[in-house]
């Protein structure tokens, strides 16, 4: 098995990811880097984030490298402090939507996009030599100003006059790395904010850390209770944002379409980035702009070096992740969330612009799957493809089957031991068949593995 994933490398604490092998990776990390390279490095919220970073700075100390520990943040602040305070690489403590007992590490290049999977096979590769640089130890210091910094970034970048302050917005932090610094910050602009989930707790007591329609059904109690206009969900590390308002949940694809069409308005950029994983709401909701959508692989970091390679106006994955190259390559929720807040009148305008499209039906489900036979399972559905009858098939990144009025989707996760399967049509009952068929085919091939 690899080390990284489709977003880092990410295990369950005391047996995927022990302390000692976060220890090696951050030697491995600082072999990469000169001498007396400069590293920042943040957590979110998780209990076991204190032991893995003290590794991790151990490691990277005793190669010869400088650790500035920024302490709890969102991994979007992470990203760009590392290129606006001139690091040299950021790392992020973190297992973002995944349950509590995860954890896992994403690293960050000076300009604030994620390591390549070029560079993390470069650090796998010094892993597993465990030939470290002997060095004299690095020195360790705290960061200061990490709000402030941000904070005067989003001054610059965003027409802060234009945010829409008559709106309510509630901001479920989910007691992640958003916790009280989302609604700090949106407070110190003179947004409305009322706070849900907001005191950090890495247990994750409010919610799950990956909001869902599922998982949020509180928060929209809470929005309609105290009479708000939207809210704001954000996952364990601030990465991923979704919204509600009074009618419930806003889907995935929705705001991701929505969203998109307001940046490539504005944009001299004729495409937009995405994943397998994204529904065809999104050339919808953009074909009278002339813009092309384009999609690779799942993951932000595939989708933020696409994003820049396509040059791209913006990068969507449909489970509320956003990379603006007018902020940088990372995914920012927070710059997406005001960007939105910055450009609607009411929240209503969402659901207005797909009032005016055709339906669509989009559901998602998974099978636990160890991740040692992950492979053997995929191998087996691509064996089993004909039998489905479809018109096309890419298999870029799992398998997604094309036709005339639907795609299903098949696809080994790359941060948890699952199978995901994706379906989307024009009918309820079809996405529903799809779906049933392709979770029962997976099932099928796992348990036999078993």
């Amino acid at each position: 098995m690899p080390l990284f994933g489709t977003s880092g490398i990410r295990g369950v604490v005391d047996q995927d990811l022990t302390p000692g092998l976060c220890h090696e990776v951050a030697q491995a990390l600082a072999t990469s880097l000169t001498v007396r390279s400069r590293v920042c490095l943040a957590t979110d919220t998780r209990v076991s984030r204190n032991v893995l970073k003290e590794a991790i700075i151990a490691g990277l100390l005793s190669c010869g490298v400088d650790v500035t520990d920024l302490g709890i943040l969102p991994t979007p602040v992470l990203a760009l402090l590392t290129r606006e305070w001139e690091f040299d690489a950021g790392i992020m403590v973190t297992a973002s939507h995944n349950p509590p007992e995860f954890n896992g590490i994403k690293l960050f290049n000076r300009d604030s996009i994620g390591y390549s999977p070029e560079q993390e096979w470069q650090i796998e590769r010094l892993y597993s030599q465990k030939q470290f640089r002997e060095a004299p130890s690095g020195m360790l210091q705290q960061g200061r100003g990490m709000r402030e910094s941000y904070l005067d970034f989003i001054r610059q970048k965003l027409p802060v006059k234009s945010l829409n302050r008559g709106l309510k917005v509630v901001i479920d932090a989910g007691n992640g790395a958003a916790s009280g610094f989302v609604t700090s910050l949106f407070t110190d602009l003179d947004l409305q904010v009322l706070p849900l989930n907001d005191v950090p707790d890495g247990l994750f007591p409010g919610r799950s850390p990956e909001p869902r329609g599922d998982t949020l059904q509180t928060t929209v109690d809470f929005l309609r209770e105290k009479e708000a206009d939207l809210a704001l969900c954000f996952d364990g590390d601030a990465d991923r944002v979704v919204f509600c308002d009074r009618e419930g949940f806003l889907g995935f694809n929705e705001p991701t379409a929505f969203i998109s069409r307001l940046v490539a308005e504005r944009s001299p950029k004729s495409r937009i980035a995405s994943t397998v994983e994204s529904g065809r709401l999104l050339e919808l909701a953009v074909q009278d702009l002339g813009v092309e959508v384009v999609r690779g692989k799942v993951g932000d970091v595939h989708l933020a070096h696409l994003t820049r390679e396509a040059g791209a106006s913006i990068g969507t994955e449909q489970v509320g992740v956003y990379i603006i190259p007018e902020a940088g390559y990372y995914p920012d929720s927070i710059f997406a969330a005001l960007v939105l807040l910055s450009r609607v009148g009411k929240a209503g305008e969402i659901r207005e612009l797909f009032a005016g499209l055709p339906r669509l039906f989009f559901d998602k489900s998974k099978v636990p799957c160890p991740n040692p036979v992950k492979e053997s399972v995929m191998q087996e559905v691509r064996g089993r493809v004909e039998s489905f009858e479809s018109k096309g098939v890419n298999d870029l990144d799992g398998i997604r089957l094309e036709f005339d009025d639907a795609w299903l989707l098949i696809r080994a996760s790359g941060t948890e031991p699952a199978i995901r399967v994706i379906a989307e049509s024009e009918s309820p009952s079809r996405t529903e068949e799809l779906l049933a068929r392709g979770t029962v085919t997976v099932q099928a091939i796992v348990d036999k593995r078993r």
